[in-house]
């Protein structure tokens, strides 16, 4: 009913990704595709907790940063590709920062709510019992807000993987979406979708490994 050109059958698009992990050295593309993933996420989070939390407990900083960070948002990331290509070349660093870019405004305004939603009660409690702001801020703040902030850690990484095939499809000759684009070159059109497959396989994986994550880290949580 359709063109297999352009719509290969399921069982050709699995054979072509086995074809691609075990004859062609898919899993190198993938591994690279991983490391830039992790690289530009945890920037982001090392960026994104701190300021967020600072934003969320400091109505001061807030009002510094807040109108930055708002403008930011909604900007879309890939609009940056030309002027990052200009400033870092094509090698690692235009991928690393468009992956930066794309989810570190979003998980800064995720922490910054779930921060002022902590209870107020607690940091009055604190307080009152001669606790320092910084203290409040280390020892009752953020780990209230801990689990919120992992769960948006969660959320903000699917948009990492999201904007992934955007940054390998610029001048890139390694990673998921380079090898799909070298797919559409010659209409390989199982090869790109074995990329999505794999992309969404990952992407679930991930996804799994931060709830495991969040129920070790935080059993009190979970309901009985």
């Amino acid at each position: 009913m359709v063109n297999e050109l352009l719509v290969p059958a399921p069982q050709q698009v699995f054979a072509t990704t086995f074809d691609l992990f075990f004859n062609r050295g898919f899993g190198s593309d993938v591994m690279i595709s991983i490391a830039r993933v992790i690289g530009a996420f945890g920037m982001a989070i090392a960026v994104a907790v701190p300021l967020g939390v600072m934003m969320g407990s400091f109505p001061a900083i807030e009002a510094v940063f807040a109108p930055f960070v708002s403008a930011w948002r909604y900007l879309p990331a890939p609009s940056f590709i030309p002027i990052l290509l200009m400033w870092f070349g094509t090698g690692e660093a235009p991928k690393l920062a468009l992956l930066f870019i794309g989810v570190i405004f979003f998980l800064i305004t995720l922490i910054m709510d779930h921060t002022k939603n902590v209870r107020e009660e607690l940091v009055e409690t604190a307080l009152t019992l001669g606790a320092s702001r910084r203290t409040v801020v280390a020892r009752v703040i953020f780990p209230a807000v801990l689990p919120d902030i992992m769960v948006a850690m969660r959320q903000m990484l699917a948009m990492a993987w999201t904007y992934l095939v955007i940054a390998e499809i610029v001048a890139s000759t390694t990673g998921i979406g380079a090898m799909m684009m070298r797919a559409r070159r010659f209409l390989k059109t199982d090869e790109i979708l074995s990329g999505i497959i794999v992309i969404g396989v990952l992407g679930l994986v991930f996804d799994l490994g931060f709830a495991a994550l969040h129920r070790w880290a935080f059993p009190y949580l979970q309901k009985k």
